[in-house]
């Protein structure tokens, strides 16, 4: 695997650590942890190396930092939007979808050989 492909995953593991560090609260409400301040600022160990790795890999790859400044909010929409999905039962609208499209869209352009 090269390591274009290691930054997406590490994008994609640092997407979904962030939406349950930032959203776990609401999609258990009674887990008293997902609440706690000091925990929450602990998650933040983990994600930080995701994406740093993410962005180092990613810059060896494509010798500049839009490439994946850009695949990232791609990454990071999709990934928000299917594990609001998946854990909380938000459906999405058809603007959402439609945002989510663009998402991948972008995520394309961007790790293609385009221009």
């Amino acid at each position: 695997m090269n390591k274009l492909w290691w930054a997406i995953l590490f994008q994609i593991l640092g997407g979904v650590f962030a939406w349950v560090q930032l959203q776990g609260h609401y999609a258990w409400p009674s887990l008293k942890l997902m609440k706690n301040p000091i925990f929450i600022m602990c998650l933040s160990l983990p994600i930080a190396p995701l994406y740093w790795f993410s962005t180092k890999w990613s810059f060896e790859h494509f010798g500049a930092f839009w490439n994946m400044r850009l695949a990232g909010f791609g990454i990071g929409t999709i990934v928000f939007g299917l594990m609001a999905w998946a854990m909380v039962g938000e459906i999405p609208t058809l603007k959402t979808i439609i945002c989510l499209l663009l998402g991948l869209a972008i995520i394309l352009i961007q790790i293609s050989n385009l221009g």
